[in-house]
Formats: C-alpha cells, sequence, structure tokens
C-alpha cells in the first residue's frame, strides 16, 4: 500500500510540474477535468451523478464558469454568476416540484462552488503576475503542510486537534505543518528572489501567506473528512492509487488555492 502510495505520490508531483509550468490552455483544460471528476465523485456520494438535470447542471455550470474564466477573465461578474445559478437551480425545485427536495438541491449548487470555482484558482494563480512561482505556494500549503504535519505528529503529537471527526490529528502536528510551511515558502522565495523581483519584506509576507493557506488546508482536509464520514464512505474514488479519488488528494488543495490567490491578489493592490 505504502509503496503504491508513494509512487503513485511521484508521478502526480511529475503531472504537477508538467501541467503548471505549461500553463495555458493546458493548465486550464486540466484543471477544468480534475473539477468535473471531482464534482462527478461528490455528486455520487449525494446520489445523483448521473441525473440529466440536477446532475447535468452542476456540470453545465463548472464548463460555464471555466470558459467565463478563460475569455473574459476580466469583465467576469462573479456575483452576477452566483445569484444566476442559485436562481437556476430554485426554479427548478419549483417547476419540477416535489420530485427534488431542497437538501438536492443546495447540494448540487454548493458542489459547483466548493469543487469547481474553487479548484479552479490553481489555474487562476498561475495566470496571475508572477504566477510561474506563486502558484506553488498553495502546493507549499497543502501538500507539504500535510507531510510536516504527519511527521511532527508521529514524532510529538499528544493533543487531538479534533478528536471525534479525525483522531490521528493532533495540535502538535497542526502548528509543525503551519511552521513548516512557513520555513519552506521563506526558503524557496528567497531563493527565487530575483527572478520573481521581490524584496525581503514581500519575501516575509508570502511566508504569511503560506501559513494562512496551510491553516486553511486543515479545514478543507477535515471538511472532506466530515463529508465522507456523514455518507459512511472510505474514499471519493479509486482514481488516483493508493489515494482515492480527486476529492480525496486535492481537498487540502480546493481551500488553499482561492485563498492563496485572494490574499497575493490584495497584497499586489497594497
Amino acid at each position: 500500500m505504502f509503496r503504491t502510495r508513494l509512487i503513485s505520490g511521484i508521478f502526480l508531483v511529475l503531472f504537477a510540474l508538467l501541467f503548471i509550468i505549461t500553463g495555458g490552455y493546458v493548465l486550464w483544460s486540466v484543471t477544468l477535468v480534475l473539477s468535473l471528476i471531482g464534482l462527478f465523485e461528490l455528486y455520487r456520494v449525494f446520489g445523483f451523478e448521473k441525473d440529466r438535470l440536477l446532475g447535468g447542471m452542476g456540470y453545465l455550470f463548472v464548463c460555464l464558469y471555466y470558459i467565463l474564466v478563460l475569455f473574459a477573465p476580466e469583465k467576469f461578474d462573479w456575483m452576477c454568476f452566483v445569484l444566476f445559478t442559485l436562481l437556476a437551480y430554485l426554479s427548478v425545485m419549483v417547476f419540477r416540484y416535489p420530485k427534488y427536495t431542497f437538501v438536492q438541491i443546495a447540494e448540487s449548487f454548493v458542489g459547483v462552488y466548493y469543487v469547481g470555482v474553487m479548484l479552479s484558482f490553481l489555474y487562476r494563480t498561475r495566470m496571475m503576475e508572477r504566477g510561474l512561482y506563486l502558484v506553488w505556494l498553495i502546493f507549499l500549503s497543502s501538500w507539504i503542510c500535510d507531510t510536516f504535519a504527519y511527521c511532527v505528529g508521529k514524532l510529538i503529537g499528544k493533543h487531538k486537534m479534533t478528536p471525534v471527526l479525525s483522531p490521528k490529528k493532533s495540535v502538535e502536528g497542526a502548528i509543525g505543518g503551519i511552521v513548516g510551511t512557513m520555513l519552506l515558502t521563506f526558503l524557496y522565495t528567497t531563493l527565487f528572489a530575483d527572478p520573481m523581483g521581490i524584496d525581503q519584506k514581500t519575501i516575509l509576507l508570502l511566508s504569511l501567506i503560506s501559513a494562512v493557506g496551510a491553516f486553511l488546508s486543515m479545514i478543507g482536509d477535515l471538511t472532506a473528512s466530515a463529508i465522507k464520514r456523514q455518507f459512511a464512505i472510505k474514499d471519493y474514488g479509486k482514481l488516483i492509487p493508493g489515494h482515492g479519488g480527486v476529492m480525496d488528494r486535492f481537498d487540502s488543495v480546493i481551500f488553499t488555492a482561492p485563498i492563496i490567490y485572494y490574499l497575493i491578489d490584495m497584497a499586489q493592490k497594497v
């Protein structure tokens, strides 16, 4: 099991390097496919992944969102899109009553944003100014944080962070993950300071941004775990050997990507 997980992890890193360095249409396409697969996995948990209307609307809105992000990023009205999708879902509940419950409508609506929209910020961060370098903060704050948290938790973890939801996660591990992410981000940004064109102040700021991302990555991981526990499943899928599905591997990235994007965007405007 460990060997399978390790090999899959190596391939994931290699693919991430290839697609993210390439960027552009390639990364856009890969992120869209991952979003659709992840949404399918989530809808399968909810029980309507093949529903032609409720499931189909989710896939359609995710595709529409990605098209708008690609072709009209400057004119994209986020709130307008939210209201449009919300009204569309509520209209389905009204005109197809009583086929769909409000809970099903809410699950389909939330899935569009929880998986499709939030994961898209991986692409959006890559396309920012200095995005080739800044996008790696997402992975430092998620996958690397998870590694640090696991190692520190194994060594000195005593106080349970969420004993009911995830008994193996400790407060010490969480702190280790955040601190480790900060230090590695500091080293990474210092190493690439010249090509990025940043000074010491920006390096410290980016390290703090990674720390916030690291904290939220743990929330993302626990959110995905909470959903799995509520629906009594072990993994969202079996696409990635040793890791599960897209939702199992990218659960922390889903939470980290948007916060990294917006914090960097805010920092650049200050």
